[in-house]
């Protein structure tokens, strides 16, 4: 099999550059100019970030050269317009799935896939409460969905919105009810960290993540990760003999809560010590890599104020530093269709 080629990346692309090279497709639309003459807007993506892009001749003929998803050779010209710089494009054509390394085109996790993999079942080794670990150990040890699980993001646009974001979001939430449990003596620190470490887990199935750009399953937009994710823990309760129900109650009040309010999508309010700290744990885990991903894309380095960010609905002050290579883009100005419930804590 022969792979295609890419020669620069999105974030060295400077304004009056000529450029030909391949591009990830995320979004298409179709216009008209005042006179009635269609055009194609595009938004393209590598792994280093986005780039907006317009097809203003044979625009028609083109359009199915270029669907959403797609990869695309492209000859075009970069050119700053109201200081954001976009490629005024003069060709373009769909290069065959079978010639593409997707990996060049979509933002993914920066660390050891397979070693944050370990920590984790790790962690699911060291539950104290016998029935707990168990649940764990069989939903974790089931090698289809653990290769799952190093591949799903953990949103659709924002927080950890790339591949391996789901276990890094999971690990990171993990690692911290792991260390409070240690300063708050009263947490039941089997359940708490079985409850961050099962969070989220309905999430390999709310998203379709084997193709870019993610999208919501028909059952995620119908159910939602919570519910799919109490229907894959109670479908391994049944198979461990003796479980406790009030303990699978439990564990499942923290699952249904940890949106922390009805309005951004929690059937539950938080009612435990657990709850809460899973709500607090898992809101404060998004909220730094978005922050963080954020000051790596602000141009400079020391404090600097972002745009408007309008699912905080505020500025943001920031310590600009130098952005990873194949980090996941973001895009402040937009709401980049995040349910309004979900919104504030960037769609958990």
């Amino acid at each position: 099999m022969t792979t295609a080629n890419k020669n620069i990346q999105i974030k060295e692309i400077t304004d009056g550059q000529a450029v030909h090279d391949l591009f990830l497709v995320r979004e298409m639309s179709r216009g008209e100019t005042k006179a009635g003459k269609p055009y194609l807007s595009l938004v393209l993506m590598d792994a280093s970030g986005e780039i907006s892009g317009r097809i203003w001749e044979n625009a028609e003929q083109l359009m199915g050269e270029c669907p959403t998803g797609a990869v695309v050779s492209v000859t075009a010209q970069a050119q700053a317009y109201k200081g954001i710089l976009q490629l005024r494009i003069d060709t373009l054509s769909r290069v065959a799935d079978s010639e593409v390394d997707l990996a060049l085109f979509v933002p993914s996790v920066q660390g050891n896939v397979t070693a944050m993999a370990k920590e984790l079942i790790k962690l699911a080794g060291s539950v104290e409460n016998p029935f707990l670990k168990e649940l764990l150990l069989a939903l974790f040890g089931e090698r289809r969905l653990m290769q799952a699980f190093k591949k799903a993001p953990a949103a659709k646009m924002m927080h950890h919105a790339y591949v391996g974001g789901l276990l890094e979001h999971t690990l990171a939430v993990a690692r911290l009810a792991d260390s409070i449990s240690s300063l708050y003596p009263s947490l039941d620190r089997s359940l708490l960290l079985a409850g961050a470490l099962l969070h989220d887990i309905g999430k390999l199935k709310e998203f379709s993540f084997d193709s870019f750009p993610f999208e919501y399953s028909d059952r995620g937009r119908l159910v939602g990760h919570m519910v799919l994710g109490i229907e894959m823990i109670q479908e391994k309760i049944r198979g461990i003999s003796g479980f406790p129900e009030e303990l699978g109650d439990r564990l499942k009040h923290l699952i249904l809560s940890h949106h922390g309010r009805h309005e951004f999508g929690s059937p539950s309010l938080p009612m435990m010590q657990e709850a809460f700290a899973l709500n607090f744990l898992d809101d404060l885990d998004a909220k730094i890599n978005y922050l963080d991903r954020l000051a790596g894309q602000v141009k400079g380095e020391g404090y600097q104020w972002t745009e408007f960010q309008r699912n905080l609905e505020r500025f943001l002050f920031v310590k600009g530093h130098r952005g990873e290579e194949g980090s996941a883009p973001l895009d402040p100005g937009q709401d980049n269709g995040v349910d309004p419930r979900q919104r504030t804590l960037f769609g958990l």
